[in-house]
């Protein structure tokens, strides 16, 4: 890439805040490293805050092969339509393509109220701090400490830490088990595919130039999620939450969820929303029943009775403090075990030192559980998901 100076812009729509000005025979992006310079400036939008992620970045790079890359105007609307979710990321976005892009290094500014800028996998500097502030707070962490984040109790994180790890949580890209389908798809080798090696003889008069031949196609396994939302999981309900948007997002054809307390909620449509945000705000809209108690036996029941589990990998994220019958819970995970795949149940608990199952919930339920992890950490929520990979 060139040795980056402003431009002059012009006045038909008007560059952002922080647009950097490039004489306009000098190219702001070059064709040839196209996906290396936008994929860093990505990167760069992400520890800004901004959340510019895989998906955003690849609508960016569908925008620019049917525009002018030389042109900087172009690159920079395509990128604020594309990279940018709301209002809050526009100044962003500006300051950090003018520093991207423009050379223009970032400044200082006083202001009236703290702000953090997370630089990279930087973590927000939590507690109070005492006295008025002195201008823009740059909080800069070593990878140790972002390794000692992964590994906390997200109950015990201050607003700012948690901030982080649904941000983290956001940019989780959940693998999934295949299974194999009924349906075959044209290989070079398998079984021979009869249909297609007639066909292809007849086209050709009777000679046999080539056997065709099929194999069976794969599908992502399906999972389905209940999520207790009782009062006793509300310190852990809305990062459970998020990391089912992320299940979601990755396979929403192959994802089911529910919230599990007084009632059992569907809730697959309010995730599929791309914004994590727009996302847990209609979660919130659709379950009447937040902080309740939880009878998990009689909303298994139900769900095993009106949904599909066959076949499906079926995680539970309760503590298990059942406040109905105990019997009945056994008897439905005893159920669901027969249908299911594979059975996971998420406890936050049981990341602690010394915990131990004996809540009689707990103790009904665990005879019937093919995976007991624990649900209180980024690295819990990551082990999750490479065992729903390998399930």
């Amino acid at each position: 890439m060139t040795e980056r100076r402003p431009f002059p812009t012009g006045p038909d729509r008007g560059p952002g805040p922080g647009m950097p000005a490039v004489p306009p025979d000098e190219p702001l992006v070059r064709p040839d490293d196209l996906v290396a310079t936008v994929t860093g400036f990505s990167r760069t939008l992400r520890a800004a805050g901004v959340p510019a992620d895989h998906e955003r970045t690849q609508n960016l790079l569908r925008a620019l092969e049917v525009l002018d890359v030389t042109d900087p105007r172009e690159v920079y609307w395509a990128g604020r339509v594309t990279l940018c979710a709301s209002p809050d990321d526009l100044p962003r976005y500006d300051r950090c393509f003018a520093a991207y892009f423009g050379g223009v290094r970032g400044t200082v500014t006083r202001s009236t109220t703290p702000a953090v800028t997370v630089v990279r996998h930087t973590i927000p500097q939590g507690g109070d701090q005492g006295g008025e502030p002195e201008g823009e707070e740059t909080a800069m962490t070593s990878a140790s400490d972002v390794e000692a984040l992964r590994h906390r109790d997200v109950a015990a994180l201050t607003p700012a830490e948690r901030a982080e790890i649904h941000r983290m949580l956001a940019l989780l890209k959940p693998g999934r088990a295949r299974r194999v389908s009924r349906r075959f798809a044209p290989a070079h080798r398998g079984r021979l595919d009869e249909r297609r090696t007639i066909r292809e003889t007849l086209r050709r008069g009777g000679e046999v130039a080539r056997l065709r031949r099929r194999v069976h196609r794969t599908r992502p396994r399906k999972v389905v999620l209940l999520v207790d939302v009782s009062g006793s999981m509300a310190p852990y309900a809305d990062t459970l939450l998020r990391f089912a948007h992320a299940l979601v997002r990755s396979e929403p054809r192959a994802t089911e969820v529910f919230s599990v307390g007084t009632r059992l909620t569907r809730i697959t449509a309010e995730l599929r929303h791309r914004d994590p945000g727009l996302a847990m705000d209609a979660v919130s809209a659709a379950i009447p029943d937040w902080s309740g108690g939880t009878r998990l036996g009689e909303e298994l029941k139900e769900f095993l009775t009106l949904h599909q589990a066959r076949g499906a990998i079926v995680v539970i994220a309760s503590d298990g403090w059942e406040r109905g019958s105990a019997d009945l819970l056994g008897a439905q995970m005893a159920r669901l075990s027969r249908l299911a795949h594979r059975v996971v149940w998420v406890n936050p608990h049981k990341g602690h030192a010394g915990y131990q199952p004996l809540t009689a919930g707990m103790r009904a339920a665990l005879p019937y559980v093919d995976d007991f992890v624990a649900g209180h950490s980024l690295a819990a929520f990551e082990d999750l998901a490479g065992r729903l990979r390998d399930a």
